[in-house]
C-alpha cells in the first residue's frame, strides 16, 4: 500500500515540534542550533517529496495521464476516490506552501538588499556602522562584508562595557553564519506547519549561542545578561524595527529566558535523559527518510508493473 508510507513524513514533523523545547533546554546552544536545523531540513524535504509522490499517484489514476505513460494495467492503489482526494489536498498544500515561500523570499530579500545598500553608503569603524537614529536598535547584517549595525539611540542607552558585550553578541551571529540557519528554518517552515515552532526554536538557539559566545569574549556572563536586558528595554517601546528578517539582533527573542540562562546556566541533563532525547530525534528523522525512500521505490515498482515492464 502506497498511501500509509507517504503519510508518515507528514505526521512526524509534529513530534519534532514537541521535543524542540527539550532540545533547547538539554543541549548546548550551538549543538541545538545544528540539530534542530538539520532535522527540520530533512523532515521538510521528506514532506515535500511525499506530497509530490501523492500528487503523482493521483495523476497516474487519470486515464489520459496513464495512457501518456504507456500504462497497460491500472495502478495498484487504495480507493481511487480516496487517492484522488489526497492528491488534490497534496497539490493544494504544495501550491500554498510554494506561494507563501515565494512571497516571503521576495519580501525578505528586498528588505535585506535595501538595508545593505543603505549601510554601504555610511562610514564604517572596523565592522561597525552607526546609524543616526533615535530608535534604539542593533543587529548583525550579513553580506559580502559582514557588518554590525547600531543606532545612535542604542549607543546612548548602554554603558561602554555593555556596548562591547552587545557588539560581541552581534559578531558571534556573523562569525557563526547564523543567517544561514535562519534561512533554512524559514524554508522548512513553509514546507510543513508543524515546523513553524521549530523555526522559532532555531531562532532562539541562535540567540543563545551568540549569548554564550559573547560571554566567553568579554569574560562576564552577568555583563552580557545586563546588556541584553537593557537593550531590550530600550527598544521595547520604540515601535517596530526595520531590520531585515535574517538580521539577528541582541534584543530579540524571549529576553527573560536568555537572561535567566546567562545568570543561571542550566545544569546538564542526566545521561539517560540525553540519550533518550537523541534516540527520539534520530528515530523521527530516520523514520521520515525511510518511509519516503521506501514509498518512492514502491511507487516506482508499481508504475513498472502498470506499464508491464515489471512482472506482477
Amino acid at each position: 500500500m502506497l498511501t500509509p508510507l507517504f503519510l508518515v513524513p507528514l505526521v512526524l514533523p509534529f513530534l519534532l515540534g514537541l521535543v524542540t523545547h527539550r532540545v533547547l533546554g538539554w543541549v548546548r546552544p550551538t549543538a541545538a542550533l545544528w540539530t534542530l536545523t538539520v532535522s527540520a531540513a530533512i523532515l521538510a524535504a521528506a514532506c515535500v517529496v511525499s506530497l509530490g509522490a501523492l500528487v503523482l499517484t493521483g495523476l497516474y489514476l487519470v486515464p489520459s495521464f496513464a495512457h501518456l505513460n504507456h500504462f497497460v494495467r491500472h495502478l495498484c492503489t487504495p480507493s481511487a476516490h480516496l487517492m484522488a482526494g489526497m492528491a488534490v489536498l497534496a497539490a493544494g498544500s504544495l501550491a500554498l506552501g510554494g506561494l507563501r515561500f515565494g512571497y516571503s523570499a521576495v519580501r525578505h530579500s528586498r528588505t535585506l538588499r535595501a538595508t545593505q545598500r543603505k549601510v554601504a553608503r555610511l562610514p564604517m569603524v572596523g565592522d561597525l556602522c552607526v546609524i543616526d537614529s533615535p530608535r534604539p536598535d542593533a543587529y548583525a547584517l550579513p553580506g559580502r562584508t559582514d557588518r554590525i549595525v547600531v543606532t545612535a539611540g542604542m549607543l546612548r542607552s548602554l554603558r561602554a562595557a555593555e556596548r562591547e558585550a552587545l557588539f560581541a553578541h552581534e559578531r558571534a551571529h556573523n562569525s557563526g553564519r547564523h543567517h544561514h540557519f535562519l534561512a533554512i528554518a524559514e524554508i522548512s517552515a513553509h514546507c510543513h506547519p508543524a515546523l513553524r515552532s521549530v523555526r522559532a526554536g532555531i531562532r532562539l538557539a541562535a540567540e543563545l549561542a551568540a549569548d554564550e559566545a559573547a560571554a566567553r569574549a568579554v569574560g562576564d556572563r552577568k555583563l552580557v545578561a545586563v546588556a541584553v536586558a537593557r537593550a531590550a528595554l530600550a527598544s521595547h517601546d520604540a515601535g517596530p524595527t526595520t531590520r531585515p528578517h535574517l538580521a539577528l539582533g541582541g534584543a530579540t527573542g524571549p529576553v527573560s529566558h536568555r537572561v535567566a540562562r546567562l545568570l543561571t546556566p542550566a545544569a546538564p541533563p542526566s545521561t539517560g535523559a540525553f540519550r533518550g532525547l537523541a534516540a527520539v530525534m534520530a528515530l523521527v528523522v530516520l523514520l521520515s527518510v525511510g518511509a519516503t525512500v521506501v514509498g518512492v521505490l514502491h511507487l516506482r515498482h508499481e508504475v513498472g508493473e502498470a506499464q508491464g515492464v515489471v512482472p506482477r
